[in-house]
């Protein structure tokens, strides 16, 4: 099953109450204030919440009741999970049979292919749907996150040393290499929103972290991204991407 990208049933109550239960995920980042742009020569640490973690693959998952859905990736002993609102670390928990991680009263136990999510206000039944290998710098050298999208196909790949990106539009036939400046940085929320860094060509690029899955391929990512450029507005997935350990 195809899920259009970023366009997600909004997740029901149970989720909901995933929102109101557990913080989300803390980040490594160093960052700016939520208000503060600014323009360096390095490049920005981003929200961890972007990112696998040493997660070697994303997991999806289409959950009942309702049309809902999840983005998982097991980073050791902790279970990153993201869903419409945003994304939680789960630590594991001893169970009898299968993987349970919990972090206060929000749990997913995984069986194979099987999975419910316990929250306060009632449980979520999931089967897995889609999985992919974590994207690496090996595939990617040089690059801290990419965003991706569809008809037409884009990317954006953000450099791992300074504040330029590579904007590659209509399906490769435009690609630039531009200089940056980060407009917000909400470490809590996994929210970043870069804009040009100059007044030759304006572009905004807004990442949030949050289960998304591509429009294509249905492959499950960690964050939304959408993308503005030449007064047109696109919108996908995409990853963070840590150095190789």
């Amino acid at each position: 099953m195809t899920i259009p990208a970023v366009r997600l049933v909004v997740l029901g109550a149970a989720i909901v109450a995933i929102g109101g239960c557990a913080a989300l995920e803390p980040t490594s980042s160093a960052g700016l204030s939520d208000d503060d742009a600014s323009l360096d020569s390095k490049a920005p640490l981003l929200p961890s919440a972007l990112f696998s973690g040493q997660a070697d693959a994303f997991e999806a998952w289409h959950c009942s009741p309702a049309s809902q859905h999840l983005v998982t990736a097991v980073d050791g002993e902790i279970l990153r999970l993201w869903s419409l609102h945003g994304a939680w670390r789960l630590p594991q928990a001893v169970v009898a049979s299968g993987a349970r991680y919990q972090d206060g009263d929000i749990s997913f136990w995984n069986r194979g292919e099987q999975a419910m999510v316990e929250t306060p206000r009632g449980q979520l039944k999931c089967e897995l749907a889609a999985s992919r290998d974590a994207l690496t710098r090996e595939d990617h050298p040089g690059v801290m996150f990419r965003g991706q999208g569809n008809e037409p196909g884009w990317t954006v790949e953000l450099a791992h040393d300074s504040p330029k990106l590579t904007l590659s539009t209509q399906y490769g036939e435009n690609e630039e290499t531009l200089p940056y400046m980060v407009s917000v940085m909400d470490n809590d929320a996994g929210r970043v929103v870069l804009e040009n860094a100059d007044d030759d060509e304006f572009f905004r690029v807004r990442i949030e972290a949050g289960a998304c899955f591509d429009g294509m391929s249905g492959h499950p990512f960690p964050a939304r991204v959408t993308l503005t450029v030449d007064g047109e507005q696109y919108s996908g997935c995409g990853q963070g991407i840590a150095p190789s350990a």
